[in-house]
């Protein structure tokens, strides 16, 4: 059966750096949800403006393609995206193979890594609209990891969570 993760949480919460590491570790494609961002999307947040329901309503489409096609051929994948808000969890979990992982953290610490940051559009100022916007899954919705660990530790909390989870038959079914 596939597993398709997708790391979820604010900028800065290290979706990238730990998607990368459990990709490598599952032996599968690790996408970055802001690589696929139209430019008008990326000017726009370079610009220091949010973007909203409308300018993600394309982006989402195209990562939740990406996922149906992974899952429909049976494929692992790990995706890094935001997915701030309760409905754009929706549209992502095109499958029961779709597992959400949240990693939490607070604001002064994402804080302090944005602030050290010098080559992402995401600048630390926007930080502050990105909590706002968060809406954290439920417990029972994703996985949950705080992020004040060492990447390793946290992809294996993310893989013996998972293993917990399939093997308990607590998957959470699709919506759409």
């Amino acid at each position: 059966m596939a597993q398709l993760f997708v790391l979820m949480g604010v900028s800065g919460s290290g979706k990238t750096t730990v998607g990368q590491a459990l990709a490598a570790r599952l032996d599968c494609p690790f996408y970055d949800g802001d690589d696929f961002h139209p430019p008008e999307n990326v000017a726009k947040m370079a610009s220091g403006t949010p973007l909203n329901d409308a300018d993600r309503a394309p982006w989402l489409a195209r990562l939740a393609e990406l996922l149906e096609k992974h899952g429909e051929r049976g494929e692992k994948a790990v995706l890094a995206c935001s997915a701030l808000k309760q409905k754009y969890r929706e549209k992502l979990r095109v499958s029961q193979q779709v597992q959400f992982v949240y990693l939490a953290g607070s604001f002064d610490l994402i804080w302090q890594r944005m602030a050290e940051r010098t080559n992402h559009y995401m600048k630390a100022d926007m930080l502050r609209s990105q909590f706002a916007a968060l809406e954290p899954p439920k417990v029972d919705e994703a996985i949950y990891v705080s992020i004040d660990q060492d990447v390793d530790e946290i992809v294996d909390q993310i893989l013996k969570a998972a293993d917990e989870a399939k093997s308990s038959g607590a998957i959470t079914p699709p919506r759409r």
